[in-house]
């Protein structure tokens, strides 16, 4: 896969002008205010034995999330850990949903316990019941509901995903003080968002070449999908729906959640990425706003990024942030010397 965007040196000092609508903040506020309005506690159920996991624990969580609707996911911790421990909160990439328990045994391997959450209509387990939301002109998600911000998908999986960092504090064993989010492709855009819409309530922001990011230019020159779906829209309606269509796209785009974002924050871009266009990745780190922000770049890398290397590099940033978890017998003694 050649590249397909700006040469490398062009891309470290990317950072287009942006401007976020001006209630990006309002509507965001009262979008989240509405859905935390709605009753509902958080449910887990122990399921480890179903998935013959000895090291591991695995609880089947349901939190409720947009207009109070349940979201599933998955929690896994490493057995007879001594909590608190730090917790991932993981999304998942375009068109999936939160698989299996042992599609993600990495970071309770590691340590620590792990939120994966399902992306409602694109998971079995979350459907997306909202009727009547505008407009889908594509076979995938990107176009539902464009008419406008307040009916646009987007809208809802963002909403869910904040909402599970708010689950956080309802899960027992957790450390609130040492949330992480984390995610690729779209569930490095979902970070993003969450990073700047919850603030200084998650201790670090993990986006791996990250979607959603700079609309306006990704729709523009990308070949491969999914932002195509919004092209194949505008295709067919550029006569009246294109500032439209970008101007709904603005409230949802991550280079906006960047500049409210101060969390510290690790990056990463892949030259040869046909998806998710590197100069996109680049306008949102450029532009965010915290000043801890590391990029890892893969020269030579498409949209897998740095595939195996990456964890590696994850797990050492954090340990370096002390955000790693506490190994047992150092917590049993700190207790003691307390």
């Amino acid at each position: 896969m050649p590249l397909t965007d700006l040469e490398p040196g062009d891309l470290a000092g990317y950072r287009p002008e942006l401007s976020a609508p001006e209630d990006f903040g309002t509507f965001w506020r009262d979008t989240l205010a509405e859905a935390r309005s709605y009753e509902g506690a958080v449910k887990a159920q122990r399921v480890t034995r179903a998935h013959r996991l000895h090291a591991v624990e695995v609880d089947d969580v349901r939190f409720p999330g947009w207009n109070g609707e349940p979201v599933a996911a998955w929690l896994l911790r490493p057995r007879g850990a001594e909590g608190p421990l730090p917790v991932v909160v993981t999304y998942i990439g375009y068109s999936g949903g939160r698989g299996l328990p042992t599609d993600h045994l990495l970071w309770a391997a590691a340590g620590y316990a792990q939120l994966v959450v399902d992306s409602r209509g694109m998971g079995h387990d979350t459907p997306d019941r909202t009727e009547g939301d505008g407009t889908q002109w594509s076979h995938g998600f990107m176009t539902r509901g464009i008419d406008s911000p307040e009916n646009y998908y987007y809208r809802r999986l963002i909403t869910d995903c904040v909402r599970a960092v708010d689950a956080v504090a309802e899960l027992p064993g957790l450390d609130t003080g040492r949330i992480v989010v984390a995610g690729g492709s779209q569930g490095g855009g979902l970070a993003l968002a969450v990073a700047g819409l919850v603030g200084d309530r998650v201790a670090a922001v993990m986006p791996d070449v990250p979607f959603l990011c700079h609309y306006r230019r990704a729709v523009r020159i990308t070949a491969e999908g999914p932002y195509p779906e919004i092209a194949e829209y505008l295709r067919w309606h550029s006569r009246d729906r294109v500032e439209r269509t970008f101007a709904t796209l603005d409230y949802f785009d991550g280079a906006h959640f960047a500049q409210r974002a101060t969390a510290p924050a690790l990056f990463s871009v892949a030259l040869m990425d046909p998806i998710c266009p590197p100069s996109t990745v680049y306008a949102a780190f450029n532009h965010y706003r915290g000043e801890d922000r590391t990029m890892t770049v893969w020269p030579f890398g498409d949209h897998g990024g740095g595939l195996g290397s990456n964890p590696p590099v994850q797990l050492s940033w954090l340990h370096e942030r002390a955000l790693a978890p506490i190994p047992a017998d150092r917590a049993r003694a700190e207790e003691t010397a307390r």
